[in-house]
């Protein structure tokens, strides 16, 4: 199977970082494969429709990769994707998720989505029962201005070092979720994966 690549900065990607698209083409399933135990526990569902995918660089590195294996966009788009997606690579006193509501049918989707709007403004972690309420990616804004929210998010839990401390302890208690009056669900982290995000902490 093909060795997973290793960051020389695990907080951030650059160019050389990435694989010739002629590589990674190669590689590309067999890559996908060794990426799916790896995300195995960086899933988390909370109420029946939303999931917190939680990114780290490794996750980042391989979006950047398919993004330009499907469009082949040429170095142009190389500086693109390292901008759009540099920003969600976690920092070592953060976790970064990308919060999906996966609702299959469409019609139902849009009424959902539209008693949703300022959803991502309610996400919370609690770590032992503090609370770090997540701060959105600013990138664009994912309620409109009818009330509407994105079935994708993005956001931080910023967190200082006694919670990095407490996150990193074998057994302690993490629960994810949001508040909204229309979606007030949480979950709470299996051991692994707590184990799993806490690689993701310096």
């Amino acid at each position: 199977m093909t060795a997973l690549p290793t960051p020389a900065d695990p907080h951030s990607i650059s160019r050389a970082d990435l694989w010739p698209e002629e590589r990674y083409a190669a590689e590309r399933r067999s890559l996908r494969g060794a990426l799916v135990a790896q995300k195995k526990y960086r899933r988390v569902e909370v109420g029946p429709h939303a999931v917190f995918y939680f990114e780290n660089w490794l996750t980042m590195w391989m979006q950047i990769q398919e993004m330009l294996h499907i469009e082949k966009g040429g170095d142009e788009q190389v500086e693109d994707e390292l901008s759009a997606y540099g920003s969600l690579i976690p920092q070592g006193n953060e976790l970064v998720a990308t919060v999906m509501f996966e609702i299959p049918d469409e019609e139902r989707r849009k009424k959902i989505l539209a008693t949703l709007g300022g959803v991502e403004e309610t996400m919370f972690l609690e770590i032992d029962g503090a609370r770090v309420v997540a701060i959105p990616e600013q990138d664009v804004d994912r309620t409109t201005a009818d009330g509407k929210a994105s079935s994708v998010q993005f956001v931080h839990f910023k967190l200082d070092g006694a919670q990095v401390s407490a996150f990193r302890t074998a057994g302690c208690v993490v629960r994810v979720g949001m508040e909204h009056s229309a979606y007030g669900h949480a979950a709470t982290l299996s051991e692994e994966t707590r184990s799993a995000l806490a690689g993701d902490l310096d």
